[in-house]
């Protein structure tokens, strides 16, 4: 039986701590129901019994205190809210045994933004991960050794797993479920959670926020209005002519527009 230890971070984002359990207990319902043994122990780790998310609006009681946890096969880090910074900070103390554990073989998975507190401790310097588009500016200020890929939503390097944005964690969940419990068995959590198998890139839901850092004018104007009517279909026409309009409230844009047009 594979042990997974989803940890309870303060600051932890809800769905990204009940999704995983629902899924990996969930995959445990569809082996007995096959006539098969559960393959998953799943455990609610933190640092105290009880840990208050939300602003105290939530409660999540851990099924074990983290130095409890002898040994497990997959560290699950959730993502987590607020100042990142300060909220690394906070969840310091599941830094050492997280590289304790994954010294002794443990894999260790961070979903969205979890891939901070994943960095922090260091086991991704020199390698690929996967995280929000919208922190990756954030991402690469605090964590210049790591190598962090925008688009895609799964990455996988020696035992440490990353995932995109938000709900796109769900693809490394599948991931992870098809490692462990085998195709077959990911296909059935696909069709009954009714998730997207496969998919590989969260490109297409970034907008332009963190890729605006060059110096071609005409791509940041054209940036910027499709950012402002972001709600409208734009036909290439309609860009052309609002970044020409914009340019041209610029006095000293006037004369470079002059020679684009002759």
């Amino acid at each position: 039986m594979k042990h997974i230890s989803i940890l309870i971070p303060n600051e932890a984002v809800m769905a990204s701590v009940v999704d995983p359990h629902t899924l990996f207990k969930g995959v445990n319902g569809f082996l007995e129901m096959a006539g098969k043994p559960a393959l998953f122990k799943v455990q609610l780790v933190g640092l105290t019994k009880q840990v208050k998310l939300t602003n105290g609006q939530f409660s999540v009681h851990t099924d074990a205190l983290l130095n409890d946890v002898r040994k497990t096969d997959l560290i699950i880090i959730p993502a987590f809210g607020g100042d990142l910074k300060k909220s690394v900070q906070n969840n310091k103390d599941f830094v050492p045994w997280i590289i304790k554990h994954y010294r002794k073989g443990t894999e260790v998975a961070s979903l969205c933004i979890g891939a901070f507190l994943l960095a922090s401790t260091g086991l991704l310097n020199g390698k690929e991960c996967s995280s929000h588009w919208l922190t990756a500016d954030l991402f690469r200020e605090m964590y210049p050794e790591v190598n962090l890929v925008d688009g895609r939503i799964v990455t996988e390097q020696q035992g440490l797993y990353s995932s995109g944005g938000a709900t796109s964690y769900w693809s490394l969940l599948l991931h992870l479920v098809e490692k462990y419990a085998g195709r077959e068995m990911t296909i059935m959590a696909s069709k009954i959670f009714a998730l997207e198998i496969d998919r590989k890139s969260q490109s297409p839901f970034a907008m332009f926020n963190g890729q605006k850092k060059h110096e071609d004018e005409p791509i940041k104007l054209a940036q910027e209005f499709i950012e402002s009517n972001v709600a409208e279909k734009i036909l290439v026409e309609e860009l052309a002519d609002g970044i020409l309009k914009d340019d041209l409230k610029k006095p000293h844009t006037i004369h470079r527009w002059n020679i684009y047009n002759g």
